[in-house]
């Protein structure tokens, strides 16, 4: 199945929508100097029509990990689970910081399967994170 291109003005609308941040792991452009990318929530392979409430944004690298997966195991439960969705969840109530704001802890099992499966926690950007926390940049402020 061929990848169906975003309009423009679809795009600006879901950025202008959604802010600026990942929908996973709330990474900005400003911070990362990487633009982020609109991408389906639900996947075009797996029937994901490309329609505003079908978009959100995610860093490149969040993106590249979540791939066509909708689902993946919760590291407690082991049960297949949806991923967190960040157009009808809240992420504070599936994610949250941990004292040093440099990892993503899961609080439900939307959350555990989300970070497992998209590495949310990987070794670079943990590494980045720290920097960030540094610079006084993170973790974000809702």
């Amino acid at each position: 199945m061929s990848i169906t291109y975003i309009p423009v003005e679809l795009r600006r609308q879901v950025r202008a929508e959604v802010g600026q941040r990942c929908g996973y792991c709330q990474s900005t452009e400003v911070i990362t100097g990487i633009p982020l990318e609109v991408e389906h929530i639900i996947p075009e392979s797996l029937g994901g029509k490309t329609v505003q409430e079908n978009l959100w944004l995610a860093c490149h690298s969040c993106n590249k990990f979540k791939g066509n997966r909708i689902q993946f195991a919760d590291p407690l439960t082991k049960k297949m689970i949806p991923f967190f969705n960040p157009r009808t969840q809240n992420w504070s109530k599936h994610f949250h910081w941990n004292l040093d704001g440099t990892l993503i802890i899961g609080d439900t099992p939307n959350g555990r399967a989300t970070i497992e499966a998209l590495r949310l926690n990987n070794e670079y950007v943990v590494k980045a994170r720290c920097a960030w926390v540094i610079a006084g940049w993170h973790p974000p402020i809702d």
